[in-house]
């Protein structure tokens, strides 16, 4: 069957182009807003040549095609249907009223961290890349590259400094991405985030150390503490929703010719005075019991907490809610410095690829789903898990369920360990980098670990016939 003949088999599967009501696609997936999902043939779009797997999320129909291929698919499938072409923000628009509350959350603060996601990861990359450098013991016994090679210092420290900025302003980052979600202006924006770090504020990590040392604005008899904003996420995302509520309500009632010389300074003064005043000192407080409370529980049974937490991260990659932990990990690395959540679930990331693997060796007979194994395991490992879950794992079901306990046991004993990681790093094969090198022993056992039992629960539970799908 031929290219286009492929394309014309997924529209009929699909419904016909009478069903799709508009289309998109992203690095390896088409993204179909359908009238009525109940009429898809997933059974044959899953024989189809193109096709690696399919799955709906959030409302969008999303069927893997595989990088490169997808835009090609992308197009004929266009000009097939004739359907609406939607960007992803576009769609994300359309879909926004589905959902619960809860749905809905996430789906927002997955619209604000995705975004930046690369310049947090490049920054972790660097700060592991910095760790390599200047940690003793890894390249020569007690001393470091630097103790060494004393002339890779400079590099060393210029290297350092480009990995931290992020974080530094990552306030900046969270209010330019918050206001492009809210449809605000993203220049507004950068400055209020710019104004939450100010040099003449107090830093966040200063005031932990030593708030007594804060000094104040006396605002007609009443005294606002002057603290910055650094390493904090809920403040600063609140603080932006204001600036953008503010922003939109003045434009409603001043008249165009004047919105450009009084908008832009009462908007910044509301949303700033009511964050340094009431919205901040509340959310900072939150922030910081959320933080406290999840190194509670790893201090209490720390190998509990990360098995709880390796079982559901799979699972909570279906659901999107992973992006609420992603939350946490910012936060994490903005107040303390390290991150304790990330390593915990990079499990979850072998382990799909582990079990992919694997079914590539057991799928002896299927030319088709084989190939999509293989490819999802480098997909996988790479750090991209969807084409694993949703192309062989989740399809055949007692694959997903080997990796929910792989990456239990191998993240119970990552957490009881005690691993640290510098930032959200890249997942991965990579992701030891953004791992502190006095940890990597207990990061790659714990990793060994999750390999170990997912290839082998994936084994048992196809030869002992358990967990299986209905369709097998």
């Amino acid at each position: 069957m031929s290219f286009k003949e492929n394309v014309t088999k997924i529209i009929e599967n699909v419904g016909g182009a009478s069903n799709v009501n508009s289309a998109t696609h992203c690095v390896t997936r088409l993204r179909l807003m359908l009238e009525d999902e109940s009429a898809v043939d997933v059974k044959k779009l899953e024989e189809n040549d193109l096709v690696k797997g399919v799955f709906s999320a959030s409302g969008q129909f999303q069927i893997i095609i595989g990088p490169g291929t997808v835009e090609k698919v992308y197009n004929e499938f266009m000009k097939q249907t004739g359907a609406d072409e939607v960007s992803k923000d576009e769609m994300k628009k359309k879909n926004v009223e589905k959902g619960n509350l809860l749905q809905k959350g996430v789906r927002v603060l997955a619209d604000i961290f995705i975004p930046i996601l690369p310049a947090i990861v490049a920054a972790g990359l660097l700060l592991g890349l910095n760790n390599l450098l200047a940690n003793p013991g890894i390249f020569f016994e007690d001393q470091s590259l630097l103790d060494v090679y004393t002339g890779w210092t400079g590099f060393a420290e210029f290297i350092a400094v480009v990995a931290n900025t992020a974080f530094t302003f990552l306030p900046v980052l969270i209010t330019w991405s918050a206001a492009r979600k809210f449809n605000g202006s993203p220049l507004l924006g950068i400055v209020l985030g710019l104004l939450l770090v100010h040099p003449d504020l107090m830093s966040a990590y200063a005031y932990a150390e030593n708030p007594g040392d804060v000094e104040y604005w006396n605002m007609f008899g009443w005294e606002v503490a002057k603290i910055g904003y650094q390493g904090q996420v809920l403040p600063v995302i609140f603080a932006t929703w204001l600036l953008v509520w503010a922003e939109r309500h003045l434009k409603s009632f001043i008249p165009g010719n004047l919105q450009m010389i009084f908008v832009a300074p009462l908007a910044l003064i509301f949303a700033g005075l009511l964050t340094f005043i009431v919205i901040g000192p509340i959310t900072m407080t939150g922030s910081n019991w959320i933080t406290d409370g999840i190194l509670y529980l790893f201090e209490v049974s720390p190998a509990f907490a990360g098995g709880v937490y390796g079982f559901i991260s799979a699972p909570l990659v279906i659901t999107g809610m992973h992006h609420i932990f992603l939350g946490v990990n910012l936060q994490m690395a903005g107040t303390l410095g390290y991150v304790t959540l990330w390593p915990v679930s990079e499990t979850a990331t072998l382990a799909q690829g582990a079990a992919t693997l694997t079914m590539f060796f057991l799928l002896k007979h299927n030319v088709k789903l084989r190939g999509v194994s293989l490819t999802a395991t480098i997909s996988a490992w790479l750090g991209v898990t969807e084409p694993a879950i949703y192309g062989i794992n989740l399809r055949f079901r007692y694959p997903f369920i080997a990796v929910m306990i792989g990456s239990a046991l191998g993240s119970a004993f990552i957490a009881f360990q005690g691993v640290k990681a510098t930032s959200v790093g890249v997942g991965g094969v990579l992701s030891f980098l953004s791992v502190y090198p006095e940890h990597w022993i207990y990061y790659f056992t714990g990793m060994g670990i999750t390999f170990v039992v997912t290839v082998g629960l994936t084994l048992f539970f196809s030869k002992a016939k358990m967990f299986h799908s209905k369709n097998e």
